[in-house]
């Protein structure tokens, strides 16, 4: 059987290119995976902290300690209710055609788009390799299966030997796509998984914090 050493020794330019992109899709999808678990992370516990001093600004009904607290807050929930609180009191301070709580459901939708595409940034990376990555395997598959017809016509037989190394090569160049793609697609799916629940927890939050508004200061018009 022949050995790794022998076959990435054996690898023309083309399969070693192949090779190179395949570890470099890794890496990129490997680094946006764990920069997005640090990123969740530490959103969820920055929008822990600042979920109960909301809820405790909003009861006392100082909207603008809420917009305070928030500035100083990293989590995708401070954002958003910043956005929100902002708008509010804009709103209040300078009336137009519409009310208030309109104008800060407007902003809000707004903003819930901008903080969907912030926490699913780099994900459509993660995608790309899972997808892409085994048709590049079969890429080096064919260069391969190539290099040992080229061997067979070098030889001038059909002997095993003269084939062992470019079929091990396009084996390997398989196994390399599967080896990148499979743990590309599932932790697509994991971070998918997190992301919806994340921006399902802000949703709510959206709805709560209208509901608010609206039983305090009145709703919207053609609400």
């Amino acid at each position: 059987m022949d050995s790794i050493s022998q076959i990435i020794n054996h690898m023309g330019p083309p399969a070693i290119a192949v090779a190179s992109t395949l570890l470099l899709m890794a890496l990129a999808a490997l680094a946006i995976f764990f920069e997005r678990l640090f990123a969740y992370w530490r959103s969820r516990a920055a929008s822990r902290v600042f979920a109960a001093e909301a809820r405790a600004l909003l009861e006392a009904d100082d909207t603008e300690g809420l917009v305070k607290r928030a500035e100083s807050n990293d989590g995708h929930l401070a954002k958003l209710l910043a956005a929100g609180a902002k708008t509010y009191l804009a709103s209040k301070e300078k009336p137009s055609s519409l009310s208030p709580v309109e104008a800060t459901r407007r902003e809000l939708n707004r903003k819930t788009e901008a903080l969907a595409a912030d926490v699913r940034r780099g994900m459509n990376v993660i995608a790309s390799v899972g997808s892409i990555a085994p048709f590049v395997g079969l890429l080096g598959t064919v260069f391969g299966i190539i290099t040992a017809f080229q061997g067979i016509a070098k030889e001038g037989s059909g002997g095993l030997g003269s084939v062992s190394l470019g079929i091990s090569e396009a084996l390997y160049e398989t196994a390399l796509g599967l080896v990148v793609a499979i743990p590309a697609v599932l932790a697509f799916n994991w971070l998918s998984s997190q992301a919806d629940s994340i921006l399902l927890a802000l949703e709510q939050a959206r709805g709560e914090f209208l509901d608010f508004l609206e039983a305090r200061h009145g709703k919207a018009h053609g609400s």
